[in-house]
């Protein structure tokens, strides 16, 4: 006879609310697929009074998060109050109280990480994190078990539904960025601080932990490049459109042998990408594994019952743990801690990709080919340039579309390109990933 599998939530907002309620709404379809009841038995949180739109006997809910680590019947502790502290310490308490954990918490792991599956495996507990990266979407199951005889040659991922729902609205209404982050608020897609959001950070913490499922890189953020989308107008925007790309904000890592490429930034991507498609608030990771070759994933990145549904899968496959009397079966990061690989961020100056340049420059005869000459000594070639109509009384702007180039290299060009009189302050320079203009 199996056990009951008893259940605790520190965290009571709406991933908190939504698992809940998947926890009762589907009560007998999770103990027809398991064969054995999960049981919700305490939930904390500081604020009880607010309405969640769920029933519960008072007698579950309490605003102490000790009273759920204490509880000696409960066997999993999930942790939905986000931060780094007071999250940290709670989930620290719980595994050093016995119990497996849950969490949602990608800034925690990106930052804590380390520190805590360390102490998830001297405790011998489970600490399973689903929720932290693509929502509803599994794309941590995904690379850490489904795909695991594959070396992941790159990941590309819009992991942020804020920021791809304003870019979106950008590139369909050609409106400014702050008139889209201000309506992005209004309809809840936004933060009232959207920090987090916007500069790229959320996007950056998500993209970490895959790079250490994926490669063994440390749960860091320390040599990951990270750029958002605060600055980008919405003029750039139209003119990719009009080379055949759409700008997204996207996590890349590429696996460049010893080192990892990986940086969150805005990118032009042509239309026929799939990633190209995924609109909205909603969220897709291209994965490529030298033996699965490509694969897509696409789904809701957030959102109440999207997140549940992942703490869910976390919920049960730890209960099957626990009814097999198994724990650490499968490393919380993929690898075996002594075959962990030491690979490290390569910088951004060291990248090399194709860019996307927008320059406002005087209109006489010489400038072009004396800027084509600022951007040759540092053997970056032109692939394609458009004059646009006058931009003010003696401008106008002209978009160039490079050959693939080294960061280094175009940062000094722009340097240079900033100081000469002949252009009107600093070009606008966005990176591109396009297979059909990189060297072959």
């Amino acid at each position: 006879m199996m056990k009951e599998i008893k259940i605790g939530i520190i965290g009571f907002g709406t991933i908190g609310a939504g698992v809940a309620k998947t926890l009762i709404q589907n009560m007998g379809l999770l103990e027809e697929r398991l064969g054995f009841p999960l049981t919700l038995k305490k939930i904390a949180d500081i604020d009880l009074s607010r309405e969640r739109g769920i029933n519960l006997p008072e007698a579950i809910l309490t605003t102490d998060a000790n009273e759920v680590i204490n509880d000696p019947e409960i066997d999993i502790v999930v942790e939905l109050i986000g931060g780094i502290e007071p999250a940290k310490t709670f989930i620290t308490n719980a595994l050093r109280a016995g119990k497996h954990v849950v969490t949602a918490n990608k800034a925690l792991l990106a930052s804590k990480g380390k520190t805590l599956f360390d102490t998830a495996q001297s405790c011998g507990r489970d600490l399973y994190f689903e929720a932290a990266v693509g929502g509803g979407i599994p794309i941590i199951k995904t690379l850490r078990e489904a795909l695991i005889a594959n070396n992941y040659i790159f990941i590309h991922g819009i992991m942020n539904g804020t920021c791809n729902y304003i870019l979106t609205e950008m590139t369909e209404k050609g409106v400014s960025f702050n008139d889209v982050l201000k309506s992005a608020q209004e309809l809840g897609y936004a933060e009232a601080d959207p920090t987090l959001d916007i500069e790229g950070h959320d996007a950056a913490h998500k993209l970490a932990i895959l790079c250490s499922i994926a490669y063994g890189t440390a749960p860091d953020l320390k040599g990951m490049y990270v750029e958002g989308i605060s600055k980008l107008d919405s003029v750039d925007i139209t003119y990719a459109h009009e080379l055949g790309y759409k700008v997204k904000l996207l996590g890349i890592a590429i696996d460049r042998g010893d080192k990892v490429e990986a940086r969150v930034h805005p990118v032009l991507i042509p239309f026929s990408y799939q990633l190209a498609r995924v609109d909205g608030v909603f969220n897709a990771f291209y994965v490529k594994g030298d033996i699965v070759d490509t694969t897509l994933f696409y789904g809701r990145g957030a959102g109440m019952m999207p997140t549940a549904s992942a703490v869910m899968s976390d919920i049960a496959d730890i209960a099957r743990n626990i009814q097999s009397g198994v724990a650490g079966r499968i490393p919380h990061l993929g690898y075996r801690k002594d075959q962990s690989l030491k690979k490290s961020f390569m910088p951004i100056e060291e990248i090399t990709t194709n860019y996307y340049l927008r320059i406002k420059v005087v209109d006489k005869p010489g400038v072009l080919a004396k800027i084509a000459g600022i951007l040759g000594d540092r053997d970056i070639s032109i692939l394609s340039v458009i004059q646009k109509p006058a931009y003010e009384e003696k401008f106008v702007q002209v978009v160039m579309m490079t050959h693939e180039a080294r960061e280094a290299d175009m940062m000094e060009a722009i340097k240079t390109l900033s100081s000469i009189k002949e252009v009107g302050g600093k070009p606008v320079m966005l990176r591109v990933e396009d297979n059909s203009i990189k060297k072959k």
